[in-house]
């Protein structure tokens, strides 16, 4: 069964389930399809029937990508065109807490440290830059340069402290070390421009990357000569990958051919399902910590869906 919500002249650009509410999922949409116009910050949460609104604010230009707070449940941060992150908390309806805008140009990725005893986020932008802050977003900690293109990416690691990937226009993925505020690892993953990575949950040395070149690359970053893996099969610019919480090998990617594709990369063939429910882009994706192999997507179609693919909805396992 597919839970829809219908967000007319949104479109949608990233969803985030809580790490807290099981049933509850933010999602940052646009305007004309972000080229002009405002964003909104939805925060829906999934009923017995469907999918309801909880809360939903408006900014003025458009907004990319959305993180919870993995400290307080009520908040979240969101990454906007204006080169603004705002702190949004969902028992205030009005204004958000604070608003941070040291970026240049559009903000396309924000995330929520995971690792115990850190509290910290991560922004990366067309700028180029990269920059680090305290959940107050009071000023930014640290600014890392390094990528030569848009940064498309930036993504905590759910192991090592202080250190996550980004992936960038100059196609490639880089692991950063905030405390020596360095890059520790350049990796020349694709040719093309690469929109999205993201970690193992079981792995500290596996990231994936999906790039503009239709390829999604599983790589070890103890060996970066070629990729673990290379899954092949979307027909346009992969814009988002993720791993499965509940299962090592399987990953998730969602694409500009309308389709979200389920792999496991220790299979041959490693294509699980293709799942083509969206009339335009798919750009945000999501796997719910809580219930097993629930997935949430959101489209340039104007809706957010939840559902169990039925590739996954056979069993729950762990590790394979």
């Amino acid at each position: 069964m597919v839970k829809v919500f219908r967000s007319p002249a949104r479109h949608g650009y990233a969803v985030e389930v809580s790490p807290f509410i099981p049933s509850r999922v933010a999602c940052a949409a646009s305007q004309y399809y972000g080229i002009t116009g405002c964003g909104t910050l939805l925060v829906l949460d999934e009923t017995e029937t469907g999918i309801s609104s909880v809360r939903s604010w408006e900014w003025g230009d458009g907004l990319f990508d959305v993180a919870w707070s993995e400290a307080n449940e009520h908040v979240l941060v969101g990454a906007g065109g204006d080169g603004s992150l705002q702190l949004w908390d969902t028992t205030n309806q009005h204004a958000p807490l604070s608003v941070a805008k040291e970026h240049t140009q559009e903000v396309y990725a924000v995330d929520w440290s995971q690792t115990r005893g850190e509290n910290l986020v991560v922004s990366g932008s067309w700028d180029q830059t990269i920059k680090v802050w305290d959940p107050t977003l009071r000023g930014s900690l640290t600014t890392l340069r390094g990528h030569e293109g848009v940064v498309y990416s930036t993504v905590w690691s759910p192991h090592i402290p202080a250190c996550f990937a980004s992936t960038s226009g100059d196609g490639t993925l880089r692991i950063w070390d905030v405390k020596g505020a360095a890059c520790r690892l350049a990796v020349p993953a694709h040719k093309a421009e690469i929109l999205s990575c993201d970690w193992c949950k079981y792995d500290q040395n596996i990231v994936a990357t999906g790039s503009v070149d239709c390829s999604v690359c599983v790589w070890d970053l103890r060996n970066v000569r070629q990729p673990v893996s290379r899954l092949l099969g979307h027909t346009y610019a992969i814009r988002r990958v993720k791993f499965s919480p509940f299962r090592q090998t399987v990953l998730a990617s969602c694409s500009y051919d309308f389709s979200v594709r389920f792999w496991d990369y220790s299979r041959d063939p490693p294509l699980l399902d293709s799942v083509e429910h969206h009339s335009e882009f798919v750009c945000g994706l999501d796997f719910n910590l809580h219930v097993p192999n629930q997935v949430v997507d959101c489209s340039w179609d104007e809706t957010v869906k939840i559902y169990t693919p039925a590739c996954l909805s056979a069993g729950t396992h762990t590790h394979n």
